[in-house]
């Protein structure tokens, strides 16, 4: 279990396969300049469960990986968790879709 940590004061957990693609995508939004909401639930968190935060170019972000290898990505997950960035609710957790057989 990876983390990512938002402003120094939110912290999230996520499996490292997940994070990388959260990751990659974050990344290539925020390297536009594009601010957008992320949301996500905590099933294991007391309480509510669920987070929102606005990411932008000006927010603090760390993605630590619990793993030392880099996971792979999956070109049509990394284009559905891109079509949640982009939509107004903003990036949420959206089902890894099946690779399609060789």
């Amino acid at each position: 279990m990876g983390t990512l940590t938002y402003d120094s004061k939110v912290v999230a957990s996520f499996d490292d396969r997940v994070l990388a693609h959260l990751q990659h995508v974050i990344w290539a939004k925020l390297r536009r300049g594009e601010a957008f909401p992320f949301t996500w639930t905590d099933p294991n968190r007391a309480g509510l469960g669920r987070t929102s935060v606005w990411l932008s170019p000006q927010a603090t972000l760390a993605f630590q990986y619990f793993g030392g290898r880099v996971a792979s990505l999956n070109p049509a997950w990394i284009e559905a968790l891109t079509r949640s960035a982009n939509s107004p609710a903003g990036l949420s957790l959206v089902p890894e879709p099946d690779t399609p057989s060789p």
